[in-house]
Parts: structure tokens; sequence; C-alpha cells
């Protein structure tokens, strides 16, 4: 369904980046180094220009645009751009820049996209606040976009789908759904939560799945277990309606996610989904130092972040699977079949998950076993978990009955 984001353009989108999820660290060897690589985005034109003067790459001359986090911040950016790694291992011609607009500002975010359009044949781009690159697209139909997090809108903020943009956008409400299962079979004190950064629709997609999830367990489980929220840090998402949860306010605030991390272990609370970020740093290291508690991760699989001494703090970590589709979307570039497209994805693409392997995870073999099972029927459509906007809620949604 198309829909009209006219607030893009509003106070909701000057703001920090669109992520994932928990603390920042190494998602992958290969990028542990990356932060070294990164570049501002008022730096990366004369850079461009001045590669333009040497000799030219025979491959794929590719952009990855984050705000205001760069590509090392071990979950949402980071591993897009694993997956543009991952193509350049195979074809070593190609090269990437990383390029790091620093405010979060939309005007400036476009402003970045527009200064180095013309330098690349394709510009991957980390966030919903990159949905006004459509204007950019259509006046540049030469150069290939890869648009993560979001769908591209013209300049009256309408979605519209173009020949040489692929946007993709998950359906988080899943992965956010195995998380609540999770949690609420998981907890000791009884008490669960999420963590997330700003409202928007990814992150509110987590939280209503998150919630969904628990009220399942309760339902079909037997779970005790009770969500808990801080009317204080309340969000409030693009259409302007108040959903609740628990928000910093920002994707790169870790001081605040230290406060509300800790505000809500002051209350009971043992087990809570990170959807924050950067800021998801702050609540990683309030759970470390309260020493009884755990957190799941998401986008990436976090595992190497929780270590906390002799112990980890992950319970697990649920995924968004986007390397690999950034990965194949470069291929297609490569091969002349990349074609543009408005994807959702979710489970039934291997989309959306959690992390099951041993070692990885410190689930019990029951929570396991009922995951396994979930995850079939979120698969088939059986379950659908509800969403930000696909008029279910997370006491009323799809499976629950």
């Amino acid at each position: 369904m198309k829909k009209t984001w006219k607030v893009l353009t509003g106070a909701v989108l000057v703001a920090s980046l669109l992520a994932g999820c928990g603390a920042s660290g190494a998602a992958k060897s290969t990028t542990a180094a990356a932060g070294e690589n990164t570049t501002t985005a008022a730096a990366a034109e004369g850079e461009t220009k001045a590669a333009k003067d040497g000799e030219e790459k025979k491959g794929l001359k590719i952009a990855i645009v984050s705000s205001p986090s760069g590509v090392d911040d071990g979950s949402f950016n980071q591993d897009n751009y694993n997956g543009i790694l991952s193509f350049i291992e195979k074809h070593p011609d190609a090269s990437v820049t990383p390029v790091r607009e620093e405010t979060g500002d939309t005007a400036a975010v476009m402003q970045a996209v527009n200064d180095i359009v013309a330098d690349y044949d394709v510009l991957v781009c980390c966030g919903f606040q990159f949905a006004g690159i459509g204007t950019i697209a259509k006046d540049n139909p030469d150069t290939k976009f890869i648009l993560v997090d979001s769908y591209p809108v013209d300049a009256d903020g309408q979605e519209v789908s173009l020949d040489n943009v692929y946007a993709m956008q998950f359906k988080e409400q899943e992965s956010g759904f195995f998380a609540g299962i999770a949690a609420a079979l998981e907890t000791k004190s009884g008490k669960v939560a999420v963590v997330n950064g700003i409202a928007y629709p990814s992150n509110v997609n987590y939280q209503y799945g998150f919630m969904s999830g628990v009220n399942y367990a309760k339902a079909k489980y037997d779970a005790k277990a009770e969500y808990v929220e801080i009317p204080s840090y309340a969000g409030t998402d693009v259409t302007n309606k108040n959903v609740g949860g628990n928000y910093i306010g920002n994707f790169s605030d870790e001081a605040t996610g230290k406060v509300v991390g800790k505000a809500l272990l002051d209350k009971g609370v043992d087990i809570m989904l990170v959807a924050a970020g950067g800021s998801g740093n702050g609540v990683f290291t309030a759970v470390k130092e309260a020493g009884d508690a755990q957190v799941i991760g998401c986008d990436v699989d976090q595992y190497d972040d929780g270590a906390n001494g002799d112990k980890n703090i992950i319970l697990t970590s649920v995924l968004k699977v986007m390397h690999s589709n950034v990965e194949k979307q470069l291929e297609k570039v490569l091969d002349g079949s990349f074609k543009g497209e408005n994807a959702l994805l979710g489970a039934d693409t291997d989309s959306t998950g959690y992390v099951s392997a041993d070692g990885r995870q410190q689930l019990s073999t029951e929570t396991l076993e009922k995951l396994a099972d979930v995850y079939k029927k979120v698969q088939s459509g059986e379950i659908v978990p509800a969403a930000n906007f696909n008029n279910m809620t997370p006491d009323d949604f799809t499976g629950l009955k």
C-alpha cells in the first residue's frame, strides 16, 4: 500500500541514525577497522573527484552513506557494509567508500547524497531518513540505489517506485515477536521490556512485535511475564501517535541509554530487547553493571558485545538480514539484471529470524523448541504479529486466538 510521508520534513527526522539495535563492536572480523576507512560527507566529494583524476577502477564504484553513525556501529550500518565487503571479496576490482553524514538532519542527509551521486555506480543508503532520495534518483537514472529501511518518496512526500532504486523494508515485527516469546519464557523476575531509539516505523515494529510475542507466550505457553513501559520515555511515531514503549529519543546517546536501561532495571526488568543503535551501548553498560539481567540483541548477532567478565549478558539476538540482500542486489547490478522495486522482506525469504546456534545464545532447550515451531508459523503466515501500520495491535493479531 502506498502511503504519504509528508512528515519526512518534520522534526521527527531531525535526528540520528535509523538503526538497528544494540551496542557497537565488530559484527564481523572483516570490518573491525571499518571506522578507519569512514569519511565524512564533506570530505567525500573531494576524494571522489581526486579518484576520477587518477586511474579509474574497472569494477563497480560503491558508496555507502550512513547518518550519523558510521559503518563500524556493530549493528545496522555495519551489517549493510558487510554485504558490500562480501561482494568485493568476490569481485576485488570493485571498491567502496563509506560516507558518514554527521548530523542526521534530513536536508543534510539529502545534500550528502547529492554531493556524491555522480561519482559512483551504486549508492547504498541506510535508514528511514534517506527516503527523500527519490528525487535525486529520478534525476540520476544511470546511478543505482539500494535503499535500506525505507521506500523512496518524491518531492511531495509520496511513495514512488523507481527503476534505479531497490528499496527494502523488513518485517521487524517478526523478529520482535521471536524476542518477545524468548523473553517471556526465560524471565525470572516476570518483567520484560524493549528499549528503542526513535519511533521510526522499524523501531515501532520491533516494539509491537515484542509485545505481541509476550502476549502469545502468555496465551499459548502460560508464561508469566509483564511488559514494562516508562511513560516519560513514551515514543511518538511518524504520524504523531503516542506508541508508548521506552524510547531514548536518539540513536547515538549512550548516556541517556544507560539512564533508561537503569530505570527499567530498577523496575525489576531482567530481560530487554535493545533496538537503539549507538544509544544501546548505554543500555548494555547498565545491564552489565547490574549483573543479574540479560539483553536480546537485534539486527545482527551481538553475542560478542555481551561479554561481561566470564559471563555474557546476551540471551539471544534477533535478526534483520540486510547484508545478504545488499550483496544480492550488487550482484544484479553487475550482471545487468538489477530492477527497481519496493520490497518487504520477512521470514518467508529468511530475512528475519533469531540466533539459535550453540555458543551464540543462552536459551533453554524448551524455548528453542517453541521458537522453532513458531518460526514455521510466521513463515507460513499462520501468525502475523502486530506492526506500526498493519492495522493490528499486540492484543489482537493473527494467530493469537
